[in-house]
């Protein structure tokens, strides 16, 4: 059995080729539990996989720290892969709690869906008509009409995907603020997005949603033919990702607003 000092370490892989080696070369190497009896849990894939196994945990209502190593593509919230040396590797690991959004939707027909998001919470349009969105925050209107393709709240995990494609700013880790970004805006033509405290709750109520229909995103779970959205962070399910220390995700994070 893996420890990481008296905590019993469990291991799960993506479904990607260059995964499933790297996960049969540890178990060569190592023993594992299973993930639903382990303290802690290693992370085979990209970055998708993680965000992937930190929603299971989420929907499982058991939660434990995570120490990701790269086997897919990107790969910016992982570990380098190695085989040796893991049980040290994650006894020396810095951890960092993330706290994730969490999104309440109501849909045109009533149905009210809640989800958790790690990285953002998306509005976007489903047809060729441009979204109309009235957005507010702790119950003020800040804008009476947003006319864009789409609108996000990003944490600063997340403010580096789609985020930051989306020309919003990188939020460092501890910064206690969320971003909230345009998608292609068409009025106010100015408007760029703004910086939250990450203690306020941003609404967002579709003023056309039959003629002008809206789907909300977290992370990858979607709810068509919204009406209305409210985003606000989740401390009660705080997530804990491990990293190598000269691999750190604060310092990662920090170093991409020079990135070029």
């Amino acid at each position: 059995m893996v420890r990481q000092g008296d905590k019993a370490m469990a291991l799960v892989a993506s479904s990607a080729e260059a995964a499933l080696a790297a996960d049969a070369m540890l178990r060569e190497c190592y023993d594992f539990v299973p993930a639903e009896q382990a303290d802690l849990i290693v992370a085979l894939g990209g970055d998708g996989f993680l965000l992937h196994t930190l929603h299971e945990m989420l929907a499982r209502g058991r939660v434990c720290p995570i120490f990701g190593m790269n086997r897919g593509t990107v790969g910016f919230l992982m570990n380098d892969w190695r085989i040796d040396a893991l049980v040290e590797r994650v006894e020396r690991a810095k951890a960092f709690s993330v706290a994730p959004l969490e999104m309440t939707a109501t849909a045109v027909n009533g149905e009210v869906v809640r989800h958790h998001a790690i990285n953002e919470v998306s509005l976007l349009r489903e047809t060729r008509q441009t979204a109309s969105i009235e957005v507010s925050v702790s119950g003020r209107v800040v804008l009476p009409e947003l006319t864009c393709d789409g609108v996000l709240v990003a944490t600063p995990a997340g403010s580096t995907a789609y985020n930051l494609s989306a020309q919003g700013p990188i939020l460092p880790l501890g910064s206690k603020l969320v971003a909230l970004t345009p998608i292609s805006p068409f009025r106010p033509r100015r408007w760029r997005g703004a910086l939250i405290p990450d203690d306020l709750k941003i609404s967002f109520r579709v003023l056309d949603p039959v003629k002008r229909p809206v789907s909300a995103v977290a992370d990858q779970r979607e709810v068509r033919d919204v009406a209305t959205v409210e985003v606000c962070i989740d401390r009660g399910q705080a997530l804990t990702l491990l990293f190598d220390p000269e691999h750190a995700l604060d310092e990662r994070i920090a170093m991409e607003q020079f990135a070029v």
